[in-house]
Protein backbone atom coordinates (compact mmCIF):
# COMPACT_ATOMS: atom_id res chain seq x y z
CA UNK A 1 0.00 0.00 0.00
CA UNK A 2 0.88 3.37 -0.87
CA UNK A 3 0.62 6.37 1.96
CA UNK A 4 0.81 9.41 0.57
CA UNK A 5 2.05 11.24 3.43
CA UNK A 6 6.16 10.35 2.70
CA UNK A 7 5.59 12.37 -0.66
CA UNK A 8 5.84 15.60 1.40
CA UNK A 9 6.66 14.88 4.12
CA UNK A 10 5.14 16.40 7.59
CA UNK A 11 4.87 13.65 9.64
CA UNK A 12 7.68 15.28 12.16
CA UNK A 13 8.01 18.49 13.66
CA UNK A 14 10.95 19.49 11.18
CA UNK A 15 8.20 19.61 8.35
CA UNK A 16 10.98 18.94 5.90
CA UNK A 17 8.46 18.17 3.09
CA UNK A 18 11.18 15.79 1.69
CA UNK A 19 9.53 13.48 -1.10
CA UNK A 20 10.42 10.28 0.62
CA UNK A 21 8.62 8.07 -1.43
CA UNK A 22 10.55 8.95 -4.71
CA UNK A 23 13.89 7.90 -2.18
CA UNK A 24 15.02 11.44 -0.79
CA UNK A 25 15.73 11.12 2.82
CA UNK A 26 13.89 13.70 5.45
CA UNK A 27 15.52 14.73 8.45
CA UNK A 28 14.76 11.84 10.36
CA UNK A 29 17.22 10.40 7.89
CA UNK A 30 15.68 7.53 6.66
CA UNK A 31 12.90 7.46 3.00
CA UNK A 32 9.22 5.78 3.24
CA UNK A 33 10.14 1.82 3.81
CA UNK A 34 9.98 1.39 7.41
CA UNK A 35 13.44 -0.42 8.69
CA UNK A 36 14.26 -1.66 12.14
CA UNK A 37 16.63 -2.76 13.68
CA UNK A 38 15.72 -5.24 16.77
CA UNK A 39 12.57 -6.83 17.66
CA UNK A 40 13.17 -8.67 21.38
CA UNK A 41 11.76 -8.59 24.70
CA UNK A 42 13.42 -6.17 26.73
CA UNK A 43 13.57 -5.79 30.01
CA UNK A 44 14.91 -2.20 31.21
CA UNK A 45 12.36 -0.07 31.02
CA UNK A 46 9.86 0.95 33.88
CA UNK A 47 8.15 -1.92 36.20
CA UNK A 48 4.74 -1.00 34.52
CA UNK A 49 5.90 -1.38 30.85
CA UNK A 50 8.49 -4.44 31.10
CA UNK A 51 7.66 -5.89 34.34
CA UNK A 52 9.09 -9.63 34.87
CA UNK A 53 7.87 -10.90 31.40
CA UNK A 54 9.38 -8.30 29.41
CA UNK A 55 8.48 -5.70 26.99
CA UNK A 56 8.14 -6.50 22.97
CA UNK A 57 10.64 -4.12 21.59
CA UNK A 58 10.28 -2.81 17.74
CA UNK A 59 12.96 -0.50 17.42
CA UNK A 60 13.44 1.32 14.26
CA UNK A 61 15.99 3.16 12.57
CA UNK A 62 15.76 7.12 12.03
CA UNK A 63 14.97 9.99 14.16
CA UNK A 64 13.46 13.67 13.98
CA UNK A 65 16.08 14.62 16.66
CA UNK A 66 20.17 15.01 16.81
CA UNK A 67 20.90 14.73 20.56
CA UNK A 68 24.56 14.88 21.11
CA UNK A 69 24.17 12.35 24.05
CA UNK A 70 22.31 9.50 21.78
CA UNK A 71 23.38 6.45 23.14
CA UNK A 72 21.20 4.38 19.95
CA UNK A 73 22.97 6.45 17.23
CA UNK A 74 24.07 3.32 15.52
CA UNK A 75 19.98 3.50 14.75
CA UNK A 76 18.74 6.58 14.83
CA UNK A 77 21.57 8.71 13.51
CA UNK A 78 23.11 5.83 11.08
CA UNK A 79 20.03 4.51 9.48
CA UNK A 80 21.09 0.84 10.43
CA UNK A 81 18.33 -1.75 9.95
CA UNK A 82 16.30 -4.11 7.46
CA UNK A 83 13.64 -2.67 5.28
CA UNK A 84 10.34 -4.54 6.16
CA UNK A 85 6.45 -3.81 5.34
CA UNK A 86 3.27 -3.61 7.13
CA UNK A 87 2.49 -7.16 7.59
CA UNK A 88 5.94 -8.10 9.02
CA UNK A 89 5.87 -5.95 11.63
CA UNK A 90 2.33 -7.23 12.40
CA UNK A 91 3.77 -10.38 12.58
CA UNK A 92 6.30 -9.21 14.84
CA UNK A 93 4.02 -8.03 17.23
CA UNK A 94 2.47 -11.50 17.68
CA UNK A 95 5.75 -13.05 17.40
CA UNK A 96 6.52 -10.78 20.63
CA UNK A 97 3.06 -11.53 21.97
CA UNK A 98 3.66 -15.29 21.47
CA UNK A 99 6.68 -14.86 23.76
CA UNK A 100 4.91 -13.49 26.51
CA UNK A 101 5.85 -9.76 25.85
CA UNK A 102 3.47 -7.73 28.52
CA UNK A 103 3.27 -5.23 25.79
CA UNK A 104 4.34 -4.26 21.95
CA UNK A 105 6.50 -0.96 22.63
CA UNK A 106 7.47 1.09 19.46
CA UNK A 107 10.60 2.69 19.77
CA UNK A 108 10.57 5.97 17.74
CA UNK A 109 7.75 5.29 15.21
CA UNK A 110 6.48 8.04 14.50
CA UNK A 111 8.21 8.84 10.97
CA UNK A 112 6.66 5.52 9.93
CA UNK A 113 3.22 6.33 11.44
CA UNK A 114 1.24 5.50 8.31
CA UNK A 115 2.87 1.60 8.26
CA UNK A 116 3.27 1.47 11.70
CA UNK A 117 -0.85 2.41 12.64
CA UNK A 118 -1.51 0.14 9.55
CA UNK A 119 0.44 -2.41 11.14
CA UNK A 120 -1.31 -2.53 14.22
CA UNK A 121 -4.29 -2.42 12.89
CA UNK A 122 -3.39 -5.79 11.09
CA UNK A 123 -1.91 -7.55 14.28
CA UNK A 124 -5.43 -6.55 16.44
CA UNK A 125 -7.33 -8.14 13.33
CA UNK A 126 -5.45 -11.63 13.90
CA UNK A 127 -5.53 -11.62 17.33
CA UNK A 128 -3.06 -9.44 19.40
CA UNK A 129 -4.51 -8.81 22.64
CA UNK A 130 -1.72 -7.01 24.84
CA UNK A 131 -1.38 -3.29 25.03
CA UNK A 132 0.87 -0.90 22.43
CA UNK A 133 3.09 1.48 23.34
CA UNK A 134 4.59 4.34 21.94
CA UNK A 135 7.89 5.05 22.63
CA UNK A 136 8.83 8.65 21.85
CA UNK A 137 11.51 11.65 21.92
CA UNK A 138 8.57 13.71 22.80
CA UNK A 139 9.09 15.77 19.67
CA UNK A 140 6.04 14.94 17.53
CA UNK A 141 3.30 16.80 15.90
CA UNK A 142 0.08 16.68 17.67
CA UNK A 143 -1.21 15.47 14.14
CA UNK A 144 0.87 12.06 14.27
CA UNK A 145 0.21 12.04 17.51
CA UNK A 146 -3.59 11.78 17.11
CA UNK A 147 -2.88 9.34 13.94
CA UNK A 148 -0.99 6.75 16.57
CA UNK A 149 -3.99 7.76 19.00
CA UNK A 150 -5.98 5.27 17.12
CA UNK A 151 -4.08 2.61 17.71
CA UNK A 152 -1.71 3.47 20.86
CA UNK A 153 -2.40 2.68 24.34
CA UNK A 154 0.40 4.01 26.20
CA UNK A 155 2.48 6.99 25.49
CA UNK A 156 6.30 6.35 26.83
CA UNK A 157 7.34 9.65 25.78
CA UNK A 158 10.30 11.79 26.78
CA UNK A 159 10.60 15.42 27.76
CA UNK A 160 14.03 16.33 27.64
CA UNK A 161 14.37 20.23 28.17
CA UNK A 162 12.48 23.86 29.06
CA UNK A 163 14.64 25.86 27.63
CA UNK A 164 14.83 26.61 23.80
CA UNK A 165 18.61 27.12 23.86
CA UNK A 166 19.62 23.82 25.31
CA UNK A 167 17.66 22.01 23.34
CA UNK A 168 19.19 23.44 20.00
CA UNK A 169 22.81 22.81 21.17
CA UNK A 170 22.08 19.62 22.14
CA UNK A 171 19.60 18.37 20.09
CA UNK A 172 19.53 21.05 17.70
CA UNK A 173 15.56 21.73 18.12
CA UNK A 174 14.96 25.15 19.57
CA UNK A 175 11.55 24.35 19.40
CA UNK A 176 11.35 21.27 21.14
CA UNK A 177 9.78 22.77 24.67
CA UNK A 178 6.56 23.82 22.96
CA UNK A 179 6.72 20.91 20.23
CA UNK A 180 6.75 18.10 23.58
CA UNK A 181 4.49 20.36 25.71
CA UNK A 182 1.64 20.32 22.54
CA UNK A 183 2.63 16.74 21.85
CA UNK A 184 1.77 15.96 25.55
CA UNK A 185 -1.29 17.56 25.84
CA UNK A 186 -2.75 15.97 22.41
CA UNK A 187 -1.37 12.12 24.20
CA UNK A 188 -3.70 13.27 27.28
CA UNK A 189 -6.35 14.50 25.09
CA UNK A 190 -6.28 11.13 23.86
CA UNK A 191 -5.71 9.08 27.65
CA UNK A 192 -9.19 10.73 28.80
CA UNK A 193 -11.44 9.86 25.62
CA UNK A 194 -9.92 6.44 26.29
CA UNK A 195 -11.09 6.15 29.53
CA UNK A 196 -8.00 7.36 31.65
CA UNK A 197 -5.10 5.37 32.88
CA UNK A 198 -5.63 1.51 33.63
CA UNK A 199 -3.27 -1.20 35.34
CA UNK A 200 -3.71 -5.01 34.99
CA UNK A 201 -3.89 -7.31 38.27
CA UNK A 202 -0.12 -7.83 38.10
CA UNK A 203 0.26 -3.75 37.66
CA UNK A 204 1.45 -3.92 34.06
CA UNK A 205 -0.04 -0.60 32.32
CA UNK A 206 -2.66 -1.06 29.92
CA UNK A 207 -3.41 2.71 29.27
CA UNK A 208 -1.84 5.68 30.52
CA UNK A 209 1.34 7.86 29.90
CA UNK A 210 4.93 7.89 31.37
CA UNK A 211 6.92 10.56 30.95
CA UNK A 212 10.39 9.95 31.13
CA UNK A 213 13.14 12.81 31.77
CA UNK A 214 16.65 11.92 31.68
CA UNK A 215 18.86 14.17 34.31
CA UNK A 216 21.88 15.67 32.12
CA UNK A 217 25.01 16.57 34.42
CA UNK A 218 25.47 20.49 35.17
CA UNK A 219 21.56 21.10 33.64
CA UNK A 220 19.83 20.68 37.36
CA UNK A 221 17.83 24.06 36.75
CA UNK A 222 16.63 22.75 33.44
CA UNK A 223 15.50 19.50 35.26
CA UNK A 224 13.49 21.16 37.83
CA UNK A 225 11.77 23.37 35.11
CA UNK A 226 11.00 20.40 32.87
CA UNK A 227 9.43 18.70 36.12
CA UNK A 228 7.15 22.10 37.03
CA UNK A 229 6.15 22.44 33.00
CA UNK A 230 4.47 18.41 33.18
CA UNK A 231 3.41 19.18 36.18
CA UNK A 232 1.24 22.54 34.76
CA UNK A 233 0.21 20.35 31.92
CA UNK A 234 -0.56 16.93 33.35
CA UNK A 235 -0.33 16.69 37.36
CA UNK A 236 -1.15 13.38 38.53
CA UNK A 237 -2.26 12.43 35.45
CA UNK A 238 0.41 10.91 33.85
CA UNK A 239 3.56 8.33 35.93
CA UNK A 240 6.85 10.43 35.81
CA UNK A 241 10.15 8.65 35.67
CA UNK A 242 12.98 10.45 36.21
CA UNK A 243 16.52 8.51 34.99
CA UNK A 244 19.88 9.02 36.30
CA UNK A 245 21.23 6.51 32.99
CA UNK A 246 23.34 9.29 31.41
CA UNK A 247 26.12 7.58 29.82
CA UNK A 248 28.95 10.09 28.18
CA UNK A 249 29.65 8.80 24.57
CA UNK A 250 32.39 9.25 22.56
CA UNK A 251 31.59 12.22 20.92
CA UNK A 252 30.77 13.70 24.60
CA UNK A 253 34.07 12.52 26.25
CA UNK A 254 36.06 14.32 23.11
CA UNK A 255 34.05 17.58 23.82
CA UNK A 256 34.88 17.72 27.73
CA UNK A 257 32.49 19.99 30.01
CA UNK A 258 29.77 18.54 32.20
CA UNK A 259 28.47 16.12 29.60
CA UNK A 260 31.70 14.48 29.59
CA UNK A 261 30.73 12.99 32.98
CA UNK A 262 27.68 11.11 34.71
CA UNK A 263 25.05 12.77 36.87
CA UNK A 264 26.17 13.27 40.55
CA UNK A 265 24.26 11.93 43.44
CA UNK A 266 23.80 15.48 44.44
CA UNK A 267 21.97 16.73 41.37
CA UNK A 268 20.09 12.98 41.10
CA UNK A 269 18.40 13.90 44.50
CA UNK A 270 17.84 17.64 44.00
CA UNK A 271 15.70 16.27 41.25
CA UNK A 272 13.61 13.99 42.68
CA UNK A 273 13.26 15.96 45.71
CA UNK A 274 11.74 18.62 43.48
CA UNK A 275 9.27 16.14 41.90
CA UNK A 276 8.40 14.75 45.65
CA UNK A 277 7.80 18.70 46.27
CA UNK A 278 5.16 19.30 43.11
CA UNK A 279 3.09 15.99 44.14
CA UNK A 280 4.09 13.34 41.67
CA UNK A 281 2.45 10.20 43.03
CA UNK A 282 3.64 8.00 41.26
CA UNK A 283 7.06 8.20 39.96
CA UNK A 284 9.79 6.20 38.85
CA UNK A 285 13.39 6.43 39.61
CA UNK A 286 16.96 4.71 39.20
CA UNK A 287 19.41 3.63 41.67
CA UNK A 288 23.08 3.29 41.56
CA UNK A 289 24.18 1.20 38.98
CA UNK A 290 22.90 2.32 35.90
CA UNK A 291 25.20 4.33 34.14
CA UNK A 292 26.72 1.65 31.43
CA UNK A 293 26.03 0.70 28.29
CA UNK A 294 25.14 -2.50 28.92
CA UNK A 295 21.89 -0.65 28.71
CA UNK A 296 21.45 -0.16 25.24
CA UNK A 297 20.60 -3.03 23.23
CA UNK A 298 22.28 -5.03 20.82
CA UNK A 299 20.91 -3.65 17.58
CA UNK A 300 22.15 -6.86 15.32
CA UNK A 301 18.58 -7.19 13.75
CA UNK A 302 17.50 -10.09 15.96
CA UNK A 303 13.73 -10.90 15.52
CA UNK A 304 13.66 -8.37 12.20
CA UNK A 305 13.22 -11.13 9.61
CA UNK A 306 10.84 -13.57 8.45
CA UNK A 307 7.39 -14.40 7.71
CA UNK A 308 4.74 -11.44 6.66
CA UNK A 309 1.24 -11.80 8.65
CA UNK A 310 -0.55 -12.71 5.35
CA UNK A 311 1.80 -15.05 4.34
CA UNK A 312 0.91 -16.73 7.29
CA UNK A 313 -2.69 -16.20 6.92
CA UNK A 314 -2.51 -17.69 3.46
CA UNK A 315 -0.36 -20.60 4.25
Amino acid sequence: MRHWQYDSCELCPRHCGANRSKGSVGVCGVGATPMVARAALHFWEEPPISGEAGSGAIFFSGCSLRCVFCQNHQISQGAFGVEVTSARIAQMMLELEGQGALNINLVTPSHFAPHVKEAALLAREAGLSVPIVCNTSGYESVEAVRELSEVVDVWLTDFKYASPEHAASLSRAADYPEVAAAALREMLASLRRAGGRAEAEDGSMRRGIIVRHLVLPGHVDDSIAVLDRVWELCGNDVDLSVMNQYTPNDRCRELGGDLARAVSDEEYEAVLDHADELGFERMWWQQGGTVSESFVPAFDTTGVEGPELDAIKNS
